[in-house]
């Protein structure tokens, strides 16, 4: 791991310290241009007991994703209409994505997928909502291949008409446990290496979820990308899989701002492409995370895995962000390892950091929106769950 003046952390294979200051020079030279998209997907794998933090229970993680979106685009407001779920610890991501994507002055694109409920804000209709979450990874059968295309080729769609740079962010409970699902199939070994939500990853259980799936997808020796997230995935890779693609296409950098959810995708692509372009396609494409996620190595190493599986050279860069000062207790408890990362916390925080805005002014305005949203009542109470 290496650090710059900034405090960014790189991770990922070994770089010089030119490639590093022209990978910041070219993210320095964007920010003000980059288009966030913030996509939300729902999906029964999150219904899973233990599964996921995205909520205190099965029933608050169907509007997380929601909460999510409403908190990035207006912050604490009292005209709120999806409450914050309840969490065991720690507070939603999005608030820290919110804070700095007014820094940096962007107003992000929601791309709501197989959630049941139509946002009242604006956002991207990509396919009928009546198609709802993916089914849980277990059956083998999230989704229908055809729906997996559809979502595909909008995403290339989207992409490919891209004037500008492309952040890709999500919220999609229970995604880190699909991100296993579809890497697994492609023989990376990565049970030990998926982060979690949760203080403590259950690996365990995601490893025989993950079995029962792979088990019940029967995919054969021909299988593709497009069968894997089919069988195994979620809606949030398949239509993300085309964004990237389309953007690269476009020739944009694009920024996957998340961890082993954003590499699962890059896994997908990469498969895609076969053992053409591979080296042109990643030259432009950057990982971001937080800290917290970065800490206790397993996504550096899951980096590191995949770096040598396709014979590529992906950096990825870590925020300098922390929460160290903060007297909050929803805050102090990113630093013991709750909640982590999400809604392009890392690659947002990131970006604002890189438009000269210091930590502190960062942490201010954090406590101050925290304090706002727990006086207007838009975290959920136990009764509420």
């Amino acid at each position: 791991m290496y650090s710059t003046a900034l405090g960014i952390n790189f991770f990922g294979n070994e770089s010089t310290i030119k490639r590093q200051f022209n990978k910041i020079e070219i993210l320095k030279k964007n920010i003000k241009d980059f288009k966030i998209f913030l996509v939300i997907a729902s999906t029964n794998t999150s219904q899973i007991p233990g599964i996921s933090a995205a909520g205190i229970n099965a029933k608050s993680r169907r509007r997380t994703a929601l909460a999510d979106a409403e908190f990035l685009l207006k912050g604490a407001s009292k005209d709120h209409k999806y409450k914050l779920p309840l969490l065991n610890a720690g507070v939603t991501p999005a608030l820290i994505s919110h804070v700095c994507s007014k820094l940096i002055n962007i107003d992000p694109v929601i791309v709501p997928l197989g959630i049941e409920v139509k946002p009242y804000f604006n956002h991207l209709v990509i396919e009928d909502r009546d198609l709802g979450p993916s089914n849980c990874l277990t059956t083998g059968k999230s989704m229908p291949k055809e729906r997996v295309m559809n979502l595909y080729e909008r995403g290339l769609a989207i992409g490919k008409s891209s004037k500008q740079p492309i952040l890709i962010s999500e919220s999609v409970p229970g995604g880190t446990t699909t991100a296993q699902a579809v890497m697994e199939a492609f023989g990376l070994q990565v049970s030990n290496l998926v982060g979690s939500s949760l203080f403590k990853a259950p690996r365990e259980l995601r490893r025989k979820v993950v079995q029962k799936g792979l088990l019940n997808s029967n995919l054969k020796t021909d299988f593709d990308s497009f069968d894997v997230v089919a069988s195994l995935g979620d809606p949030f890779q398949a239509f993300s899989m085309g964004l990237l693609v389309g953007a690269r296409l476009a020739k944009q950098p694009v920024f996957l701002s998340g961890g082993s959810q954003m590499l699962a995708v890059i896994v997908l692509v990469l498969e895609l492409l076969g053992a053409n372009n591979k080296d042109n396609f990643i030259e432009d494409v950057f990982v971001a995370t937080t800290g917290w996620l970065l800490k206790d190595n397993s996504l550096s190493d899951l980096l590191n895995l995949i770096n040598e599986k396709y014979h590529i050279n992906l950096l990825g860069l870590a925020s300098p962000l922390n929460f160290k000062s903060s007297k909050y207790k929803e805050l102090n408890e990113y630093e013991l390892g709750h909640v982590k990362e999400g809604v392009g916390a890392g690659g947002i925080s990131l970006l604002a950091f890189l438009d000269g805005f210091k930590n502190e002014e960062i942490v201010s305005l954090c406590q101050q929106n925290l304090e706002m949203m727990k006086s207007l009542g838009q975290i959920s109470l136990k009764k509420d769950c």
